[in-house]
Parts: C-alpha cells; sequence; structure tokens
C-alpha cells in the first residue's frame, strides 16, 4: 500500500465514521476504486479505527471526562445512569459481533458486495429523510427504553453501505429525541464496540504478518483518519443541531444508484 492510498482511504474513513454515509460502504467503493485488498491488511484496519476512536474522545471530551468523573461517585447519578444506557445501546451489537461476524465478513468478499452497499445506501436514505420530515415532540433526555432501540439500530446497521451514524441519529429523532443529545449519544456509544472490535482483532492475530511500512501506516491515523475524523465529528454534530440531514439522504440515494448501476451495467 502506497502512501497516497493509505492517506486516501484514512480520508474516507475519517469522513465518513461520523457523517451518515456509511464508512463501510464507501470503504468498499475506494478498494474497488484503488484495487486494494483493505480487509486483509489487519495492522491498517486497526490503525484507523485507533484514530477513530481518539478523534471521538478529543472532539467529546468534555462529556466523556464528565461521564468518568461521574461514574466514581458512591451515589447514583446521571453520569451513572448514562453509562449505563450506553451499556444497554452495546447489548445488541454484541450479540451480532460475535454471531455473525463471519457472516458480514464473507458478505464483504461478494461478488454482488456493491449491489448490497448500494442497497444499504437507499435504505440509509430512506431513514434520513423520515428522520428529517418527521416532528415528534421532543423529551428531555433519552430512555433507557430508546437506548436499546437505538442499540438495536447500530447492530444493524452491521449492514456493509448502512451508515450507523446515519441510522442510530434517525432512529433516535424518529423516537423523539433532542438532536444535539442524539448525535452525542450516537457518537459515544461507538467507542466501546469500535475498541472490542480492535482487540479481538489484534487477538486473532495477524499484526505480525502485515507488509504495511511505518510511513503509510502514520500518513493513514495521522494526516487523515484522525485530523479528518475531528473535523468530521464537529461539523456532524453541527449539522445534526440544524436538522440538514436531508442532503445527506440525497447523496446516500445518488452513491447508492450508481453502486447499483455499476455492477448491472
Amino acid at each position: 500500500m502506497s502512501i497516497i492510498e493509505a492517506i486516501i482511504l484514512g480520508i474516507v474513513q475519517g469522513l465518513t465514521e461520523f457523517l451518515p454515509v456509511s464508512s463501510s460502504g464507501h470503504l468498499q467503493i475506494a478498494k474497488a476504486l484503488l484495487g486494494v485488498e483493505i480487509e486483509e491488511n489487519l495492522v491498517f484496519d486497526v490503525t484507523l479505527h485507533a484514530a477513530t476512536v481518539l478523534s471521538t474522545i478529543v472532539i467529546l471530551w468534555s462529556e466523556v471526562k464528565k461521564l468518568l468523573v461521574g461514574i466514581f461517585s458512591r451515589h447514583f447519578n446521571d453520569e451513572q445512569a448514562y453509562v449505563l444506557k450506553l451499556v444497554i445501546s452495546m447489548i445488541p451489537i454484541g450479540i451480532v459481533g460475535f454471531a455473525f461476524k463471519n457472516h458480514i465478513n464473507a458478505m464483504l468478499d461478494s461478488p454482488y458486495i456493491l449491489t448490497i452497499v448500494g442497497a444499504m445506501l437507499l435504505l440509509t436514505a430512506s431513514l434520513l429523510a423520515f428522520a428529517y420530515y418527521a416532528r415528534p415532540r421532543e423529551k428531555e433526555t433519552i430512555s433507557y427504553r430508546d437506548s436499546f432501540i437505538i442499540g438495536l439500530a447500530q447492530a444493524v446497521a452491521s449492514m456493509p453501505g448502512l451508515s450507523r451514524s446515519g441510522t442510530t441519529i434517525a432512529t433516535g429523532l424518529l423516537l423523539g429525541n433532542k438532536k444535539a443529545a442524539v448525535a452525542t449519544f450516537s457518537f459515544l456509544m461507538v467507542l466501546a464496540p469500535i475498541m472490542g472490535q480492535t482487540l479481538l482483532d489484534v487477538l486473532d492475530g495477524g499484526l505480525a504478518t502485515s507488509s504495511i511500512g511505518a510511513v503509510p501506516l502514520a500518513a493513514g491515523f495521522i494526516s487523515a483518519s484522525f485530523v479528518v475524523g475531528c473535523l468530521a465529528c464537529r461539523y456532524m454534530i453541527n449539522i445534526v443541531k440544524r436538522g440538514k440531514l436531508i442532503y445527506f439522504a440525497i447523496y446516500c440515494a445518488i452513491v447508492g444508484c450508481l453502486a447499483i448501476g455499476s455492477y448491472i451495467f
């Protein structure tokens, strides 16, 4: 993998992990365009996900710090309740990760992968459009019930092409939660699953067999995935606050049609 390819893939990961357009789907499209077998490059995959986690923590540090301080209180408080809701939201994706990981990986190697990605991008577009036009009454806080439902949405978004952030944010908005609260919850709830998946990938082996050099890794991490991820995370929170998800719905619909068309024609 060249430095340019590493930077391009890092930018794709950094942008699409937070924007509601599906990072997995766009990485598949980038793979097809560049001819890079990114699924086999475990070290590079771990590096990009580490950058994603770090950029989330940097942008949401005030919220993360508040939760870390509050969780050690002797009395049950709002921070502990919030962390419990995050844990509840992670249960579905944990089950899917253990039960269907091999099936999802096999799907990524399917000759029909671009068709699958295209169909899921169209579904993402539909969810974002519904969330944009729906006007439910806004709740003050995200409930335990809503946390689990948003977690179910995250589990369904394991499908390549179905945006995780788009699906969880749209679900939270359709449930009547406030825009800023849903965006923050969506980005925080993914931290543990990403770190857990990264740890499992490391334990499965493969780190020692990577042929990727240190320079492409650094390029993908620092100059692309981390920096772009920080910008995308901050930008996405502001976008959700302003309720401009319809533009991403249009984008996903266009890219989804192109992905399906590239296979058919």
